[in-house]
């Protein structure tokens, strides 16, 4: 009897600056938000009940939420609103430009929204080839939300590799276009792709814009 492989362990990208951006607004929220419904009058608590259902999952979706998880057979994008599997076998190519996006065999593109290009590390990365090639000693490039930081399935880091001419997102993407070379013709990488829409941040937003919208219209 053939037993399957096991499947790898996933390499983690996240923005570290988007985590602690969101932990900070998601406090800020809170705080003010219970002030408001435990220490409000007439509709006041009622209004801000509805608005922390609306903005919690919002906030939430767009700092906490996004990730990329990349193993040797497929890539899995948690996007603000949606969950993208690919196998690797279905990847035409992973391209930056003003954003990072996986391209399709059908043509459909997805952005990387938890690998954000910076211009800023770019232009930083220059620099530091400039000082390089100049003699002098290169430092680290950084991107725009502290560059993209990598954790295996059970929380342990792991050190992008690291090069004096690239930008951290950069330099994630070449990591990822590596296992996309390697891995793209494996018989394990190859599926169709799969988008799931995340009704769990979806459903308490809208729940939330209804009863807002409902409450103003009332007062």
């Amino acid at each position: 009897m053939t037993t399957a492989p096991p499947e790898s362990r996933d390499r983690i990208y996240r923005s570290p600056m988007a985590l602690i951006g969101g932990f900070l607004l998601l406090v800020i929220i809170g705080w003010l938000g219970i002030d408001a419904v435990t220490s409000g009058t007439g509709r006041t608590p009622w209004l801000a009940l509805a608005a922390l259902i609306l903005i919690v999952p919002l906030v939430s979706a767009f700092t906490l939420r996004p990730a990329v998880f990349a193993n040797n057979d497929r890539l899995r994008i948690r996007n603000p609103f949606r969950v993208i599997v690919v196998p690797w076998g279905e990847v035409e190519t992973l391209r930056s430009s003003y954003s990072n996006e996986v391209l399709t065999k059908s043509g459909t593109k997805y952005q990387l929204w938890s690998i954000p290009v910076s211009l800023r590390g770019r232009k930083k990365a220059a620099r530091q080839t400039a000082r390089q090639a100049a003699g002098g000693r290169p430092g680290r490039g950084l991107g725009m939300f502290g560059g993209g930081m990598r954790m295996d399935a059970f929380g342990g880091r792991e050190s992008v590799p690291e090069g004096p001419t690239r930008a951290e997102t950069d330099k994630i993407m070449d990591d990822l276009r590596e296992l996309l070379e390697a891995r793209g013709k494996a018989d394990t990488s190859q599926g169709e792709v799969t988008v799931r829409w995340a009704y769990e941040i979806a459903g308490p937003a809208v729940t939330g814009a209804i009863l807002l919208t409902i409450l103003l219209a009332l007062t």
